[in-house]
């Protein structure tokens, strides 16, 4: 099938720095296992197409770093700028996407032809894209066999591409910041969930920073993970 082409941005390659698929800015990136957040999960989706409440509409979120916004991914315009960010050593050791554009396509498709319960984006700040997310119904996804899940709950994966927004708190920044859109745009949901691996204490304190909460420690497939809870009422930092 083919999807339109937005012309917004280019899709040049961009250099790609050691990034955290959970943390997204941690000194050390961290582990996901071979999590996919589209597969089958232990309940059905509510009826309607919507199961992320319009993601692709939500306005732009100001923060101090510049003005993110969440842009829905496209196909034949992201793979290569995706491609050659998943070829990064740093970043193949941990996403395990390394290889042609084919191998990153694979791991688009599923999402991009699914139910809509996980929608992978690129995040724009003032316009350049520097970030790859996956905003995900946990409660819809094989995650929700290794904790309580609750209805509506979501969750998030982050990578952050450029050596010189490593280390300095980005990561958190934004996590912050697309937590309240996701808290705003979605009233049924009172959590936001986040797997990172117990070992990566950079992860781990990055989302402490944008209002998460260690959980528990979960036994998954690949990984035994910190489970970082940002409940609707945010905890405060430790």
């Amino acid at each position: 099938m083919t999807r339109p082409v937005d012309r917004e941005h280019p899709a040049a390659p961009a250099a790609p720095a050691a990034v955290d698929r959970h943390g997204g800015g941690g000194a050390q990136p961290a582990a996901p296992g071979r999590h996919v957040p589209h597969g089958p999960g232990p309940g059905r989706p509510p009826a309607g197409p919507d199961l992320l409440d319009g993601l692709a509409d939500w306005r732009p979120a100001p923060t101090r770093a510049g003005v993110l916004r969440l842009l829905p991914v496209v196909l034949e315009r992201d793979l290569a700028l995706l491609s050659h960010w998943m070829n990064d050593p740093a970043v193949a050791a941990f996403w395990e996407l390394s290889g042609p554009p084919s191998v990153t396509e694979g791991h688009l498709d599923p999402q991009l032809a699914g139910d809509g319960r996980s929608i992978p984006c690129l995040g724009l700040l003032d316009g350049t894209p520097m970030s790859y997310w996956e905003i995900y119904r946990a409660d819809l996804d094989p995650l929700a066999r290794h904790y309580p899940a609750r209805p509506h709950d979501t969750g998030v994966h982050l990578l952050v591409a450029g050596a010189s927004r490593r280390g300095r708190g980005l990561g958190s920044l934004l996590l912050g910041a697309v937590s309240e859109q996701i808290l705003r745009h979605r009233p049924a949901c009172t959590r936001i969930v986040a797997e990172p691996d117990r070992r990566n204490a950079a992860s781990v304190a990055a989302f402490r920073r944008a209002g998460f909460r260690l959980a528990a420690e979960v036994a998954l497939p690949d990984k035994t993970a910190a489970l970082m809870i940002r409940d609707r009422s945010p905890c405060a930092p430790p």
